[in-house]
Order: C-alpha cells, then sequence, then structure tokens
C-alpha cells in the first residue's frame, strides 16, 4: 500500500477516535488552565493528545510528531523516515470550555516541510475532511470543490484574532474592518482549520489570518488545494507552515483579498 494512503487510513482513525473522546467527555466538568490571558488549555486537549500520539506511534514508530501541547519527536533518519505528523488535538479550545459545538481534530503529514496529507474532523457533526498531494479532497470519502464565487461582494469570508490582541497593534482588526465593508459578510468561528476545511468545500469562499501555528493550517492547506483553491502570504508568496500567515480561497477572489491586505498594509 502507498505509504501516503496508509499514513492517511491512520489520520482518520486517530481523528475521530480522538473526536469521539471530545464528545464523550464534552458535557462534563473540567479544570481549565491559561497559557495566555485569553489562551486556554484544558486536559481534554492533553488526553487527546495523548490518545493520538498513541495511535500514531503505533503505526509509525520512524515518524516526527509535533503537536500543540508539548508532545514532540524528531524523525528516525536511521529507519528513512522523512515524514512528522503535526497535530492540533483540539482545535477551538475555547469554544469546547464553553460548551460551544464548533471544534475539530487536525492532523497532517509534512514531508520535508511541506504538508502531503490532511485530516480534519469534526465530531459534532461527523464530517471528516482528508486529502491527499495529487488525489483529490473528500469529506466522508467524497470529492468536494471549493465554491465558484468569483467576486468579493458575494463572497462569505472568515478569519480569527490572535491571542495577544490586547498586547499588540497587530491585532487583525483593520483586515477585518475593511474585508467587512467589501465581501458580502465575515465570520469568525473560533476554529481555524474547521473554517478552511469550510472553505474547502464551498461553505466560505476565502478565510485570511496570521499569528497562527503550523498545526492550526497544515492539514487545511492540503485538503484546500487539493479541492481546487489557492493558499499564500499576504503578498501572494507560497505559504511557510511555521510562520503563521496564511491567505486562503477558492482561487477566483484571491487577487482580490490580495489587494485588500495590500491596502490595509498601507493605511497603517
Amino acid at each position: 500500500m502507498d505509504e501516503y494512503i496508509k499514513r492517511l487510513i491512520t489520520a482518520e482513525h486517530a481523528a475521530r477516535q480522538a473526536g469521539k473522546y471530545l464528545i464523550e467527555v464534552l458535557p462534563e466538568k473540567r479544570d481549565i488552565d491559561k497559557k495566555g490571558i485569553i489562551n486556554l488549555v484544558t486536559e481534554v486537549d492533553r488526553n487527546s493528545e495523548k490518545l493520538i500520539h498513541e495511535i500514531i506511534t503505533g503505526h509509525f514508530p520512524e515518524d516526527g510528531f509535533l503537536a500543540e501541547e508539548g508532545t514532540k519527536s524528531s524523525p528516525d533518519k536511521k529507519g528513512g523516515s522523512e515524514f512528522t505528523w503535526i497535530v492540533d488535538p483540539l482545535d477551538g479550545t475555547t469554544n469546547y470550555a464553553h460548551r460551544l459545538p464548533i471544534f475539530c481534530v487536525s492532523i497532517a503529514i509534512v514531508k520535508k516541510g511541506i504538508p502531503c496529507v490532511g485530516c480534519i474532523y469534526n465530531p459534532v457533526l461527523d464530517e471528516c475532511f482528508t486529502a491527499q498531494k495529487e488525489k483529490g479532497a473528500f469529506l466522508n470519502g467524497k470529492p468536494i470543490r471549493v465554491s465558484t464565487t468569483d467576486k468579493l461582494i458575494d463572497s462569505l469570508l472568515a478569519t480569527g484574532f490572535p491571542y495577544d490582541i490586547r498586547e499588540s497593534d497587530d491585532d487583525n482588526l483593520d483586515n477585518f474592518a475593511m474585508f467587512y465593508k467589501k465581501a458580502q459578510a465575515v465570520r469568525r468561528a473560533g476554529s481555524a482549520a474547521l473554517d478552511i476545511a469550510y472553505l474547502a468545500c464551498g461553505r466560505f469562499d476565502g478565510f485570511w489570518e496570521f499569528k497562527l501555528s503550523s498545526w492550526d493550517i497544515a492539514a487545511g492547506i492540503v485538503i484546500v488545494e487539493e479541492a481546487g483553491g489557492v493558499v499564500s502570504k499576504f503578498n501572494g508568496e507560497p505559504v511557510d507552515i511555521f510562520k503563521g500567515e496564511i491567505l486562503a480561497s477558492n482561487g477566483l477572489i484571491h487577487s482580490q483579498m490580495l489587494k485588500i491586505l495590500e491596502m490595509t498594509k498601507k493605511q497603517r
């Protein structure tokens, strides 16, 4: 079996098992810690990460592993592995902590720093978005494509705000204000990975955000590109998943979104 297919199957299994756990314990009271003023982490994040790590290392012990809550290992070069798993065990922790049912599990596999397999699972709706380089993108096994909206004024966009919004002037509020006036509407749901997955299946037409982590965007990049979308930095250059800046769209409104971001930058 193809090395990508084997890893994609394991990624989906791990994401679904973690998602099942998240749903099972959602009604329970939980301890909540803070990594920052508004950056939350719960024991559920850590338990979900542990579950995923055990599944993945059980199948691919030679691969590297990088996850939001700190689990980390480098690829086994002696074993010849070029793959690293990048995992967000619970994207949308603040939503989850408030029992707002908008969250997901995100698992990506990168080869030499380039995302090649992506899996984003929304356990609330039992929707699993998957993609493999040059093999297409799928939702629960059925092919998906980005939207065909070609005008920004007709577009539904999504974004988010950085955790240091109280300390930094680079807070995305200026971009948000500009896009809100130029697009049909803008949504801020609280899960970047899920926003990108929804873009891939045509629910959103565009997405932008910055100060993100690799586990927020790596899986979504593969899924959007394989669904026919376009991903770049705010200046149109290729995305670096470790830099945290991303503009994703259906491709048809990409240049229009780039112009807005450039316009906002000049007004600062």
